[in-house]
Formats: C-alpha cells, sequence, structure tokens
C-alpha cells in the first residue's frame, strides 16, 4: 500500500474579479519531499501557496494535512497543526537582534505542546538555530538587529524563524532570490538536511538550476493552470514549459542557467 501524503490540494481555484488566478491546481506532497513550484511571474505561484496557508480563501477545491481538511482554516490555526512559510518580500522584525527575531516561534502554542512547556534557555535555541542556518555564532552577526543585516542573512533569518516553529511542512516563496552564489550553495545542505530529517518542503523559485539540484519534483504553472508536472528533465522537455518561458526551447534553457 502506497503511504498516505502529508498534504493533499485538491483542484484549488481562485479568481480575482475577472482574473483566473490558480485554476483548479491539484498535487500531492509525501514527507521528506521537496517540491519545485516553477512558472513565468504572474503564474499563480504564490496566490496557491497562500491558498494553502489560509492568506488567501480559495472560491472551489480543499487542502488536506494529514487526512485532515484545513480549507479555509485562518494561517495561525494552520501553522500551529505544522505548516510554516517564508514570504517573497521579507518580515523581520527590523528593531529587534537577529536571534531576537526566533523568540515569538520559540513561544508559540505548537512548540510549548510539542516541548512539554520546557524549552530551557530560549535564547540559547535560538542561537542554535540561527548556527543551522548559517550564522556565524561566535560573530556579531546574531546580535545584529534585523535592519541591519545583508539581504542574504535576512533570507536565512526567515528560514530559521521557519524551523524554530517545529513544522512537518516549509514552504520557502522565492528562498534563493537576491543570494549570491556562495549564500545559495551554502543553503543548500541545510534544505537537504531538513529534507532528510523528514521535513516537507515546497520551493517557488525562478533559479532553476539550483532548485534542480535539490528536487525530482517539480510542477509548473502558466496563467494560474498546472502545465506540467514530474521530474525536472520531463518539466522542461514539455512543450507548454517552452512556451510559456518566452516561446521557445532557449529560452527555457536560458531560464535554467539563471
Amino acid at each position: 500500500m502506497s503511504t498516505p501524503p502529508l498534504l493533499r490540494v485538491s483542484r484549488l481555484f481562485k479568481h480575482f474579479g475577472g482574473l483566473t488566478a490558480v485554476d483548479h491546481v491539484s498535487f500531492e506532497l509525501q514527507s521528506g519531499e521537496i517540491i519545485g513550484i516553477i512558472g513565468p511571474n504572474g503564474s499563480g505561484k504564490t496566490t496557491l501557496v497562500n491558498l494553502i496557508t489560509g492568506f488567501v480563501k480559495p472560491d472551489e477545491g480543499k487542502v488536506f494535512f494529514k487526512k485532515n481538511e484545513i480549507t479555509k482554516k485562518p494561517p495561525y490555526t494552520i501553522t500551529d497543526m505544522g505548516i510554516a512559510r517564508t514570504f517573497q518580500m521579507i518580515r523581520p522584525f527590523y528593531q529587534l537582534p537577529a536571534y531576537k527575531n526566533l523568540i515569538p516561534s520559540l513561544f508559540s502554542p505548537r512548540v510549548r505542546r510539542l516541548v512539554g512547556g520546557k524549552y530551557g534557555d530560549r535564547d540559547a535555541v535560538a542561537m542554535d538555530i540561527l548556527e543551522e542556518v548559517g550564522f556565524e555564532r561566535d560573530s556579531s552577526v546574531p546580535y545584529k538587529t534585523a535592519r541591519n543585516l545583508p539581504h542574504g542573512y535576512l533570507k536565512r533569518l526567515e528560514l530559521g524563524r521557519c524551523i524554530a516553529l517545529r513544522p512537518e511542512v516549509i514552504i520557502l516563496d522565492e528562498l534563493f532570490s537576491g543570494m549570491s552564489i556562495a549564500e545559495v550553495t551554502s543553503t543548500i545542505p541545510i534544505i537537504e538536511k531538513l529534507r532528510d530529517e523528514g521535513i516537507a518542503i515546497i520551493m517557488i523559485e525562478h533559479r532553476l538550476r539550483e532548485l534542480f539540484q535539490i528536487t525530482s519534483h517539480v510542477l509548473a504553472l502558466n496563467f494560474g493552470r498546472k502545465i506540467a508536472e514530474g521530474t525536472p528533465e520531463e518539466v522542461l522537455n514539455s512543450p507548454h514549459v517552452k512556451e510559456a518561458y518566452l516561446g521557445s526551447t532557449e529560452a527555457a534553457e536560458g531560464e535554467i542557467a539563471c
């Protein structure tokens, strides 16, 4: 018997006025699996994630997490159940030191429930998590206010805040955007470690070369519709995907090199 999916998205549909943003999209996610979601700008990727995480309510369709329907539940309930996410636009507490940004997650009802209310020194736990996502523990960086952190550190801070929630699913909305090649290279092993620990991950990415290093399952969207699904090679060889990326094979191949 096949293992039931951890997350199941069934025919999600959403329109805004006369625009269809997500058009009956379905997919499944297993524990310890990484799924990449790709597509041109405006293809519905972030709207799909917003529907899954409760920030937008679908017009049709359902979402199930561990067999429980979570469709239309509020974001805080979905987070408490075990689904964490980052955002395209970074949302740290700019006035707080980097390590203090993790404290709200460590005081969340979910974490309190999982650790039985006994977490010890939360500042130390926050520092451990920051070190896990690439902050130099013995440097001044974890103590800098978020407003003074470089972009790459802010991206990894967002990932650290997700990890602090002890989720079963992490959704990364363009985590690699704005990172240098060196920063992406150092972040990939972090994501692979999370996968190896059994955490399921959904990654929206435009940097396909880096994405395809860590996922064997890709979902392609265009104009809100799923136009291809499969391995990276299968998806990139799809004529619908080639057409979506500026209408040519060369365009699709150029996107991989970005």
